[in-house]
Order: structure tokens, then C-alpha cells, then sequence
């Protein structure tokens, strides 16, 4: 398994898992299928090259993108201490390896690099105990739950507020 930053060469390749991701667990994201198929490869590349303040991470196994884990640093003046977990995916063949584990492992410690961060900050949907799970055991802890904070198809789901303090 190798974990390293996403670049434009892997755009292809991330648009592909993201849209798995929308299709098969629509309910975990804030965005849709609908929506993120319509995205240039052009837009993809811009969403995932590196900066200072943002990256992508992807777990590759045998060649292929299996997970992805998105890093994104706040960039306001009173908020540039703060960074957030963001589109948190493993393919469903995947799940149980440890591959989500490792990603936000490695994500906290490029996180760690950047000068005055102090906090990560994630959303996670209340019901997903496996995530939550993942969180809790790396640190992460619950300050508080976004009522309706997403809705689809009809269906409200709230959202747990999760923070790890660096």
C-alpha cells in the first residue's frame, strides 16, 4: 500500500473513486454525483494539486486508488489555525485494512507541518459508527452535532462536529 499526495497525473483516477464514492455512499458527502460529473478533468486537476494549504492524500494498491482523504486549511484571517478533514473514502472491497486509518494518520502528519496549525477539524455523519470509530481512535473528539446538516432524496441527516487539537 503507498499513501502519497495527489497530483494533476492522478486526476483520472480521482474523479473515478470520488464519483464511486457519491454513488455508493451518497449520504457521507455534501455534494453529488450529479453534480461532480459534470467537472472538467481540468476542474478535478485544480481541486487536487498540492499547496501550501491544501492537499489531497490517496491510498494505491497494485496501481490502484482505493482511497482518498482531502486536507484543507481555513484561510481566514481569525480561522487560519484551523484545518479540515474533508471527502474521506475507502472503496467498499477495501474497508477493514486499515487503509482509512493509515490515510488520516498520514494526513494529521503533513497537517502537523503547517506553521500555526493548531486544530483539524471534520463533519461526520451521526450514523456512520465506523468513521466515528476511526475518529475516536486517532483523537478525534465530538464538540457538538449539526441538526439536518444534509439532506437528499427527502431524508435529513445530521452530522457529528469532531476536532483534534495539534
Amino acid at each position: 500500500m503507498e499513501i502519497r499526495k495527489l497530483n494533476e497525473m492522478d486526476a483520472e483516477k480521482y474523479q473515478e473513486i470520488r464519483l464511486g464514492a457519491l454513488k455508493t455512499d451518497s449520504e457521507a458527502f455534501g455534494s453529488t454525483y450529479e453534480r461532480e460529473v459534470e467537472f472538467s478533468i481540468e476542474h478535478v486537476v485544480s481541486r487536487i494539486v498540492p499547496t501550501k494549504e491544501r492537499f489531497v492524500l490517496g491510498a494505491l494498491y497494485k496501481g490502484e486508488l482505493v482511497g482518498i482523504v482531502t486536507f484543507m486549511r481555513e484561510s481566514g484571517l481569525k480561522t487560519y489555525h484551523k484545518g479540515n478533514v474533508l471527502g474521506m473514502y475507502v472503496k467498499p472491497d477495501f474497508r477493514g485494512r486499515a487503509i482509512g486509518k493509515t490515510l488520516i494518520t498520514e494526513l494529521i502528519e503533513q497537517a502537523k507541518k503547517c506553521e500555526g496549525l493548531e486544530q483539524i477539524n471534520l463533519a461526520v455523519v451521526t450514523n456512520n459508527c465506523s468513521a466515528k470509530k476511526l475518529y475516536n481512535s486517532l483523537g478525534f473528539k465530538v464538540y457538538g452535532t449539526e441538526r439536518n446538516a444534509l439532506k437528499f432524496n427527502g431524508h435529513y441527516f445530521d452530522e457529528d462536529l469532531m476536532v483534534l487539537m495539534l
